[in-house]
């Protein structure tokens, strides 16, 4: 894969910033959109502008067949046996909740289990914790090892038979780690448990295989894969999605309305209600295209190099910490670290002065940080746009910083 030319395909990169090239290094918060995802939403917003599988017009039904086409490729891109099984929602966040409030609240019961780790995102926290609170159930969390991955003997010790679901992230966003997911499925289902996975920094990086992995939800984001924001999938067991009621309610989504009741659509728009996120789909059609010409075991190949490069490099300046686990093969594009005795928010500060974009604060995952011992961190994450150079440039802008705050105080 020639990555120098890949980088091209991304024109925002092209720019200074504070008076130096960018860098930018902050796709785990959102992905930079190639040109070809930008072409396909000026096409539709300029060429067949309309909504989707109400009218019987031209722009309506190229509409209706862009809008459909996308969700077959989301269904290809995950290997879905069918697009019923595929769901269009704003994001992960929204995926996850549907479950929660669909599924979750219709099954766990007071004295059940759902089961979790410390790595997770709040959206993959507190859906659950909202759960368990309204059903008088236990919230349990996975143990994790001293490099912040999973043991799967201490998986299969807090799974019981009272476990109704359990829900891991794929890959964490702060640790890098790429989870077991395959393993815990198959220590859920032998306990009757249903498996739902945060995809969020999984889809982008990792090639998704549900019916490999036999998980019973995934959720994920096209922004984080160089799709548009506020577009995102959620799958679903046929099984599952046939039982579970909709959270929203309104247009679209029904079949018949009368004055008292009313039926709903069959899968899968029986939980779109509304008008669609139509440009945002076709959008995320284009990425799954552009990710798909690349393929995601180069995306992922490419990933453990830049992960290795920027540990080697980093862990040379003194007082620098990296957390999550040694070997770089364990992780996606993504190394969090700490400067000795500087803010994280300071570092991104300094860092930003020279044109280098990197995430600080908690992440969104609060745990986590209090199971680190820490209050924050940075966060350097990579994509299929970044190279060695970008490292480059990280490593110097922390020296920079290093000797910064070594002559203010």
């Amino acid at each position: 894969m020639n990555w120098s030319e890949v980088r091209k395909q991304f024109p925002i990169l092209d720019q200074e910033v504070n008076g130096h090239p960018l860098v930018y290094l902050d796709s785990a918060a959102t992905s930079q959109k190639p040109i070809q995802v930008i072409a396909a939403l000026d096409e539709y917003y300029k060429g067949y502008n309309s909504n989707v599988h109400r009218g019987v017009h031209t722009l309506g039904t190229k509409a209706t067949d862009k809008y459909e086409g996308a969700r077959e490729k989301a269904r290809n891109f995950l290997n879905a046996s069918s697009a019923e099984e595929v769901i269009f929602t704003r994001g992960t966040t929204t995926a996850l909740n549907i479950v929660a409030a669909s599924y979750g609240r219709a099954n766990v019961e007071e004295g059940d289990e759902i089961v979790i780790t410390y790595m997770e995102h709040h959206s993959n926290i507190i859906p659950w914790q909202q759960i368990a609170k309204e059903k008088g159930a236990t919230l349990k969390y996975i143990p994790l090892q001293e490099d912040g991955t999973i043991n799967l003997d201490d998986a299969a010790n807090t799974i019981s038979e009272k476990t109704k679901i359990v829900s891991v992230t794929h890959v964490s966003n702060v640790l890098g780690v790429i989870n077991p997911i395959k393993e815990l499925a198959a220590i859920a289902h032998r306990n009757g448990a249903v498996m739902v996975v945060d995809g969020a920094q999984g889809a982008p990086h990792v090639k998704v295989d549900v019916k490999d992995l036999d998980v019973d939800f995934y959720a994920f984001s096209g922004h984080k894969m160089g799709a548009p924001t506020g577009i995102g999938i959620l799958y679903g067991k046929k099984e599952h999605l046939e039982n579970m009621e909709p959270i929203e309610f309104g247009g679209e989504m029904i079949d018949f309305v009368g004055l008292y009741e009313s039926t709903w659509k069959e899968l899968p728009w029986k939980f779109e209600a509304g008008t669609p996120i139509i440009a945002g789909a076709i959008g995320l059609g284009a990425a799954i295209d552009f990710l798909n010409e690349i393929g995601q075991e180069a995306i992922l190949e490419h990933e453990h190099k830049l992960a290795a490069y920027a540990m080697e490099k980093m862990s040379q300046l003194d007082g620098l910490t990296i957390y999550g686990p040694v070997e770089p093969e364990k992780r996606a594009g993504v190394v969090t670290f700490n400067l000795e005795e500087v803010h994280p928010h300071d570092v991104a500060t300094v860092l930003d002065s020279e044109g280098i974009a990197v995430r600080a604060g908690h992440h969104c995952a609060q745990p986590l940080m209090k199971w680190l011992d820490v209050s924050a961190t940075a966060r350097a994450s990579f994509y299929i746009y970044n190279n060695e150079q970008d490292i480059d440039r990280l490593v110097e802008g922390l020296v920079k910083t290093k000797e910064y705050f070594t002559n203010v105080f």
